[in-house]
């Protein structure tokens, strides 16, 4: 089988989580002796990507993979084309969008790896209003063609494959799920004392989002602090400006940025615990991250959250702050813990269960 990989997203974001995803589907496919795979993308014309890609010969900034005239140019002008002659069989989208303008070659199948709609359903972080608008009208549009065109839409999570069909309910037959690849971290633990880090603390991870909801969980984390000492301090991953004025100095509040893959593992195993109190997820990412490494999790009820967390990991509501302050000062002090049980859950996110997955879909498409 000849497959197609939009490779964007590896080109320009490879550390990002849509990034890693690609990546991940470029090692599985080239782990199954019966995929021949080629890789599409774009590039400035002196990038190395040129010589295992098919790119288009005019040249293109690697932070442009949004901006949509690129986009138009690439998916409209250059795809439909370069499929043909590469004779592909199955082209493999991963960006929430991106499959080919125009009408689909006699024989070919589309593949569009949905990983959440949160751009069409939620508020999202913009540097503008104007920004905000045009992003959620070329959104709108180019996620919709793709859901029409696709063959089959491969979602992280159930809860994502349940708000697919919720707005597009033709789409109902083609949603599969295929759960994201987390690759374990390697290597040795970063050494944490540059840091200045307190002995016992709490863990954040990400707060540019409004989904991830953490100013919420900062002023019920204070109100938990206020009323029981036992309660720890609290550590976030992600910038102080992301959060309102008044939070920005809590004692007790750390935040940390721009840290080493090693350093964030250390972060997470040295954690009392993780908290991931989103109102919205499409997967969780640093829940699984977490589990790997032994730590404990806490998480927001209502979204993917749900699927990826242990049954017996605590839950709470985004919403509801005094439910969540009893809950902290429940967890204050330290619990019981089975790791090595953590390290198996979180084992079934990992690069056998994911290639086993992706050989299963890939198969349908036969």
């Amino acid at each position: 089988m000849r497959i197609g990989l939009d490779y964007r997203p590896a080109t320009c974001y490879p550390n990002s989580g849509i990034g890693r995803q690609n990546l991940a589907l470029e090692q599985a496919s080239r782990a199954n002796p019966n995929v021949q795979l080629q890789l599409f993308s774009l590039a400035p014309e002196d990038h190395v990507i040129r010589r295992k890609a098919h790119c288009p010969r005019w040249g293109a900034p690697l932070s442009g993979l949004h901006r949509l005239p690129l986009r138009l140019k690439f998916e409209a002008g250059f795809l439909p084309g370069a499929l043909r002659e590469a004779d592909i069989q199955v082209y493999i989208a991963n960006f929430n969008m991106g499959l080919p303008l125009g009408r689909k070659p006699e024989g070919m199948k589309y593949v569009l790896q949905l990983h959440d709609l949160f751009q069409l359903t939620l508020t999202n972080a913009h540097g503008s209003q104007l920004k905000a608008r045009v992003y959620g009208y070329t959104d709108k549009l180019s996620i919709g063609w793709s859901v029409k065109v696709a063959d089959r839409i491969w979602t992280p999570s159930q809860y994502t494959a349940d708000e697919v069909i919720k707005l597009f309910p033709q789409a109902r037959g083609k949603v599969r799920v295929l759960p994201n690849l987390v690759v374990p971290f390697s290597g040795e633990l970063a050494d944490l004392s540059d840091l200045q880090l307190p002995s016992r603390y709490w863990l954040c991870v990400g707060t540019r989002e409004p989904r991830k909801n953490i100013p919420w969980f900062v002023a019920a984390w204070q109100q938990a602090r206020q009323q029981d000492a036992n309660v720890p301090e609290l550590v976030l991953i992600g910038a102080r400006e992301h959060l309102p004025a008044e939070q920005q100095h809590l004692q007790g509040l750390h935040f940390l940025s721009d840290i080493s893959d090693a350093q964030l593992q250390a972060l997470y195993a040295s954690a009392a615990r993780l908290w991931q109190p989103s109102y919205a997820e499409g997967f969780g990412l640093p829940v699984i991250e977490a589990l790997a490494q032994g730590t404990p999790v806490a998480v927001a009820s209502g979204s993917a959250l749900d699927e990826i967390t242990p049954p017996d990991s605590p839950r709470f509501s985004p919403t509801d702050t005094p439910a969540a302050v009893t809950l902290m000062k429940a967890l204050a002090l330290d619990q019981p813990v089975d790791h090595r049980a953590l390290k198996v859950w979180a084992a079934g996110y990992g690069e056998q269960a994911y290639r086993q997955r992706f050989d299963e879909l890939l198969g349908e498409l036969h």
